[in-house]
């Protein structure tokens, strides 16, 4: 975990590494005896459900009564008046940024790794590999690779670029080369020619270099997804 933070974490954050450990510090030692406390809570109403199932094994099932027992010992609590809550300073991937979020031991790197996976899938890879390809005109999945599906499979992901990234004029389909120049997107056309982004503010970053990414990262009504180039 110390390394992580670290290595991983920390650097380009301007958060100073001394500053973050006395803040982490602190917040255990205030948070630590709560959550030992809530948990010792939790064993006692889990100790008093076990024995009312114990004391009434084999009993007719009385929703009302154990509904007055859960209250009584205050697994269910009335519902409380109308109110409202909110934070600040949380991260736009927690708070905007549509995608799952696992929640994970974090000491447990391989679930950590999968949990942040979880935000990204390929659509070549969901589209080949399900039903949204039909498996006619020899478009059968097979147990190698199908041109005719993997085709397919390139013409709906152009078409989804058309319809959720479109450009200036002209289309995806055919296109030969995506660049960044001066911050904005240009791309090469079937025909030669270079245009933009309908919508500039839709490219939100690249890796590689400008002028040969390896992949370019857009957003769309709040969901975000990329085009990664081989090189």
């Amino acid at each position: 975990l110390f390394d992580f933070v670290e290595k991983e974490a920390l650097p380009g954050t301007d958060v100073d590494s001394e500053a973050f450990w006395a803040g982490a510090a602190s917040v255990i030692a205030d948070l630590a005896p709560k959550n030992k406390a809530l948990l010792a809570v939790r064993d006692e109403i889990q100790g008093k459900v076990d024995a009312w199932h114990g004391e009434h094994a084999g009993a007719d099932y009385d929703r009302a009564a154990y509904k007055t027992f859960l209250k009584e010992i205050g697994y269910l609590l009335d519902e409380p008046a109308d109110f409202q809550i909110t934070t600040s300073g949380v991260d736009t991937e927690i708070t905007t940024t549509a995608g799952p979020q696992l929640v994970v031991p974090v000491l447990n790197a391989r679930f950590a790794i999968n949990a942040s996976n979880a935000r990204w899938g390929s659509l070549y890879d969901a589209l080949y590999g399900t039903d949204a390809i039909p498996e006619t005109d020899g478009a059968e999945k097979g147990s190698s690779y199908n041109k005719v599906r993997g085709d397919k499979v390139i013409a709906f992901a152009r078409d989804f670029l058309d319809e959720a990234l479109p450009l200036s004029s002209g289309s995806h389909v055919g296109t030969t080369g995506y660049v960044v120049d001066a911050a904005s997107l240009t791309v090469t056309l079937a025909d030669g020619s270079t245009v933009g982004l309908k919508d500039p503010a839709q490219l939100l970053g690249y890796q590689g270099t400008p002028d040969a990414p390896t992949a370019i990262l857009f957003v769309h009504n709040g969901l975000h997804f990329e085009i990664q180039i081989d090189p």
